[in-house]
């Protein structure tokens, strides 16, 4: 059973273990039903398209003293952070490509929220997923070698105008995040719909400034 959102009315409140047969962070409750709709919704595309699925998690942050007035308008840092993500994994894969004749493609799906912690300072949870054939691994946060933290960390450094070394430590990568997704693994697909609803909680989001607080990849 839901019910409206008391601060908007378009959303709808939702607060039971589990949600068309999934489980959620009951603890964190209650969670916004038309976002688990869409969570739902990008990893059945996800799986649907490939056999096996590499999620991830992530958090993105500002700096303490940065100033973000530009940034409470709107979502103009993870539209490019998103943006700049999607060309890196796309030049990755067409280097792979061309060099080994073999090697797969993927599309980049994502599900993002944005929340705000203390001081009202916003910052971002974001939930990936590729194709599990062409990355089996976020990779190593020191590697000498680019992997999806390292392009991850120039991303979010293009797309706030700080330097790489900084935004490094503005990415936070949380344990056990990492999902590798069979497509009949339904064991697995329940715990990482169950970590993935964190971002679908209503709570520390706020709504009614314009900006959207949770948003998706499309088709």
């Amino acid at each position: 059973m839901s019910i409206r959102h008391p601060h908007n009315p378009k959303l709808h409140l939702f607060d039971d273990h589990y949600y068309n047969g999934l489980p959620v962070m009951r603890g964190k409750g209650p969670f916004i039903t038309e976002y688990l709709d869409v969570l739902q919704n990008t990893i059945a595309l996800a799986q649907g398209q490939y056999r096996r699925v590499l999620a991830y998690r992530v958090d993105l942050h500002f700096p303490k003293d940065m100033d973000i007035t530009d940034y409470l308008k709107d979502n103009q840092a993870i539209s490019r952070f998103i943006e700049s993500y999607k060309a890196k994994i796309e030049h990755n894969r067409a280097v792979a490509m061309r060099d080994r004749p073999y090697a797969h493609d993927t599309k980049v799906r994502y599900v993002w929220t944005r929340e705000f912690g203390q001081a009202e300072r916003p910052h971002y949870h974001l939930l990936f997923m590729l194709n599990g054939a062409a990355y089996y691994t976020v990779g190593n946060l020191n590697s000498s070698t680019p992997n999806m933290i390292s392009r991850m960390q120039e991303a979010w450094a293009s797309a706030t105008g700080l330097p790489v070394g900084t935004a490094a430590g503005l990415i936070h990568i949380p344990e056990n995040s990492t999902y590798r997704l069979d497509r009949e693994d339904q064991a697995m697909l329940a715990e990482l719909h169950k970590r993935a609803s964190y971002l679908c909680k209503a709570a520390t989001k706020v709504y009614g400034n314009r900006a959207r607080g949770f948003s998706s990849s499309r088709g």
